[in-house]
């Protein structure tokens, strides 16, 4: 099992960035995906969730309005659209996969499979 997360960067605040995480090794669309992230010194956050078909979404109120999760199952990739960053959102970004019956939850232990988290820096 693997969860490659890619796209993570050095940002300006006010800017976007996509984040990628491709998966393989699991019936990638049997599961339902998460993102995660931890800034130095904090606990892991939940950002967002997509439902295995991809037609339920959830957001941490913290990037409502600002972040969009996707995913295409006919390339095992969940897709993180992060716009109007701001220093706040600076973090190691994680992808994970659980096919529990609690298809978005925002609890890190429901999760079976974790990437290896992509660096987002914002600058101010």
């Amino acid at each position: 099992v693997q969860l490659q997360a890619s796209g993570g960067g050095l940002v300006q605040a006010g800017g976007s960035l996509r984040l990628s995480c491709v998966a393989s090794g699991f019936t990638f669309r049997s599961y339902h995906m998460g993102w995660f992230r931890q800034a130095p010194g904090k606990e892991r956050d939940f950002v967002a969730g997509i439902t295995r078909g991809g037609n339920g979404v959830t957001y941490a109120d913290s990037v409502k309005g600002r972040f969009t999760v996707s995913r295409d199952n006919a390339k095992n990739t969940i897709y993180l659209e992060m716009r109007s960053l701001n220093p706040e959102d600076t973090a190691v970004y994680y992808c994970a996969a659980h096919n529990s019956p609690w298809s978005t939850t925002s609890t890190p232990t429901v999760y079976d499979y974790w990437g290896q988290g992509t660096l987002v820096t914002v600058s101010s």
